[in-house]
């Protein structure tokens, strides 16, 4: 039986960290991940990390000595490598910003139908929290736990 489509889905994105005891513990405390498994691969550790949406996708942790990080430029100007969205950016924006994240202001695009702000990761980074009108409402996870505050 053939497969109508080649691929059904981004599965992963990888994000590179000198420190991955330290970036675990960054995206677990500030971005509600939760680690699934740590290994190593190839001559360094990788920690997958997932969200408690029931289709969203994986975040792997890739330890390397290289003081390279990934970066895109737009238009001269620094783009995030990863955008999350936030059913309440507002209340996101604020507990980053209280937590000691280096957030940037929240902004609005068009007549209000959807913010975002950028944010740096423990490793520097650069990632987004997005809100719009347009986000689909997402399942959670059964068995994804939510850590308290105080973990």
């Amino acid at each position: 039986m053939k497969n109508e489509f080649l691929f059904t889905r981004v599965g992963y994105v990888y994000v590179p960290t000198s420190n991955i005891d330290a970036s675990i513990e960054w995206y677990t405390k500030h971005l509600e991940f939760q680690l699934i498994d740590k290994f190593q691969d190839r001559g360094s550790f990788l920690a997958v990390l997932h969200h408690p949406g029931k289709y969203s996708i994986a975040l792997l942790l890739i330890e390397t000595e290289d003081q390279e990080r990934l970066q895109i430029s737009r238009n001269g100007q620094l783009f995030p490598i990863m955008a999350m969205n936030c059913p309440d950016i507002e209340q996101t924006h604020e507990f980053l910003k209280t937590n000691g994240v280096d957030v940037q202001p929240l902004q609005s695009l068009g007549a209000g139908e959807a913010m975002y702000f950028y944010f740096r990761d423990n490793e520097g980074n650069l990632l987004e929290a997005a809100w719009s009108i347009y986000d689909l409402e997402e399942e959670m996870k059964e068995d994804f736990v939510k850590e308290s505050a105080e973990n």
